[in-house]
């Protein structure tokens, strides 16, 4: 594939999940495996693409795979035409991807519903942005493409104002915290994030104590962007991880996963404009722990 003048300037992942029958998602996996190349170099999803470059896809990949409907229970916290609010329990991952093709979110979501937009593909049908596995919490869906396009500009304009509650391992002395610092790819662990200037794009987490333990610090957390792991990764980098957190924390884990939480999300509606503000209780497990300290700070 030759590209011609149409092409030029633009990101290799999205031309070719324009002028071919790949998904983004597939695409962006061909890339990171090898099996497309530019003038017989690797290159990466945000190459821009010159006049006559010669693209040339490897047969092999496994194409798209077929997102099916499971009977997942859902806990919706609000839902309208435009927008679905879940409360996602701990352990949900959000959308399809390694290996794990019928158990997330998404699927709960096509079976509950055939109104979800498609701006990202099968694999992500009414995702506008994520949380990790382990983090339980509000996360939102859109039903439509025109309410995904404007949710998608807030999310990258940080207009939405999302508060998480974490806790953490150690005493925080410090009653407000804000962490700013850039985050990027682990040069030594591909699965992790890491603060770095390396590759890395910029983060800011407001941080503020709730209530101190003995051992741990209750707190809440508000992201001023919105980077992969960067609560778990920025608690880290100043010295009090999350705690039970399988990934950044050096403790032995149970199989919850880390305390984190997304607790409360405000933002205008993206048809009517109304002014919508939601927020849902810690889990068991979370809310369990706490009570459980609670009697040993008081014993």
């Amino acid at each position: 594939m030759v590209v011609d003048e149409s092409g030029v300037g633009i990101r290799i992942d999205k031309y070719l999940s324009s002028n071919t029958s790949y998904s983004r998602n597939t695409i962006l996996g061909m890339i990171e495996n090898g099996y497309i190349s530019v003038n017989n170099v690797v290159v990466k999803p945000s190459y821009k693409l010159k006049l006559k470059d010669n693209i040339f896809i490897k047969d092999g990949y496994i194409k798209d795979v077929t997102v099916e409907k499971k009977d997942i229970p859902l806990d919706i916290v609000y839902e309208d035409n435009d927008i679905i609010i879940i409360n996602k329990p701990s352990g949900l991952v959000v959308h399809p991807g390694n290996g794990n093709y019928n158990n997330t979110l998404v699927n709960g979501l096509l079976y509950y519903t055939d109104n979800l937009s498609n701006n990202n593909g099968l694999e992500r049908v009414g995702i506008v942005h994520r949380i990790d596995k382990d983090t339980s919490g509000l996360i939102l869906a859109c039903k439509n493409n025109k309410a995904h396009e404007v949710m998608a500009l807030e999310f990258k304009n940080h207009t939405i104002k999302r508060t998480y509650i974490a806790l953490l391992e150690g005493v925080l002395p410090h009653n407000k915290v804000t962490v700013d610092a850039p985050i990027g790819r682990d040069v030594n662990n591909r699965l992790k994030m890491a603060v770095t200037n390396k590759n890395s794009k910029n983060a800011i987490t407001h941080i503020e104590v709730i209530k101190r333990y003995k051992n741990y610090t209750l707190v809440k957390c508000l992201l001023e962007t919105g980077r992969t792991h960067q609560i778990r990764v920025h608690t880290k980098y100043i010295g009090y991880p999350v705690f039970n957190d399988p990934v950044y924390s050096n403790k032995p884990c149970t199989e919850f996963g880390q305390f984190l939480h997304s607790y409360s999300m405000e933002f205008n509606h993206p048809i009517t404009k109304k002014h919508l503000y939601f927020e849902c209780p810690l889990p068991k497990e979370f809310q369990d722990f706490l009570n459980k300290l609670e009697i040993e700070e008081n014993s």
